[in-house]
C-alpha cells in the first residue's frame, strides 16, 4: 500500500525543510545551521537542491557538509483554497530573471506545482532553470497585487453557465418503437 501511494506522488512536489551544515573541524567545532525549504518530487531531489543552492551561497559543498535534518512539510488546511504569491530567478535563453507570480491554489505545493508548469508553457523553462526564492500566501485582499487574481475575490462569484441544454419534461427513458436512424 505504501509502495502505490509513493508510485502516484513521484510527479508531485512535496516541501521539504532541509537543515544542513559544514562538517564541525577543530577550528569550528560548532559551525553554522543552514534552512531552506525546498520544493521537489522526493527526498533525495530535495537534499541535492539543497547543497546546490548551498553551494551557490556559502562556500559548502556535498563533500565537506551534512545535512542534520530533513522534513517534510505537510499543509496546515489543505481544504481551504487560498491565494499565494512566488517569488522566482529563473534563467532564459537571454539572461536571468526575477518575477513575482499569484496563483488561487489548496496548498502550497499546489501553487509551486502551477508555478512550473506556467513557467515551461509560458516562457519555456525547465525546472532545473527556475529558482524559488520565497512563497507566501496572501491573507489579506489588499496584499493581491494581479487583476487576473483580483477578478476571483468580488464577493458572492459566480460562474454562470450559459449552454445549459434542459432535459425535456415529455422525454421518456424508453421508446415503444426503435429508433429510425435512415433520414
Amino acid at each position: 500500500m505504501v509502495l502505490e501511494a509513493n508510485k502516484r506522488d513521484i510527479g508531485r512536489l512535496q516541501e521539504y525543510q532541509v537543515i544542513g551544515r559544514h562538517l564541525p573541524s577543530d577550528a569550528n567545532p560548532t559551525p553554522k545551521l543552514f534552512r531552506m525549504r525546498i520544493f521537489a518530487p522526493n527526498d533525495v531531489v530535495a537534499k541535492s537542491r539543497f547543497w546546490y543552492f548551498l553551494g551557490k551561497l556559502r562556500k559548502i559543498k556535498k563533500a565537506n557538509g551534512e545535512i542534520v535534518s530533513l522534513n517534510q512539510i505537510a499543509e496546515k488546511r489543505p481544504q481551504k483554497v487560498k491565494n499565494f504569491g512566488i517569488w522566482i530567478r529563473y534563467d532564459s535563453r537571454s539572461g536571468t530573471h526575477n518575477m513575482y507570480k499569484e496563483y488561487r491554489e489548496m496548498s502550497r505545493t499546489d501553487a509551486v506545482d502551477a508555478l512550473y508548469q506556467d513557467m515551461a508553457a509560458r516562457h519555456r523553462s525547465r525546472f532545473r532553470s527556475v529558482h524559488i526564492l520565497r512563497v507566501v500566501e496572501l491573507e489579506k485582499t489588499d496584499d493581491v497585487k494581479r487583476p487576473y487574481m483580483k477578478q476571483l475575490l468580488t464577493k458572492d462569484l459566480k460562474f454562470p453557465l450559459p449552454a445549459r441544454v434542459s432535459k425535456a419534461v415529455t422525454n421518456k427513458v424508453f421508446a415503444a418503437r426503435r429508433p429510425s436512424t435512415f433520414y
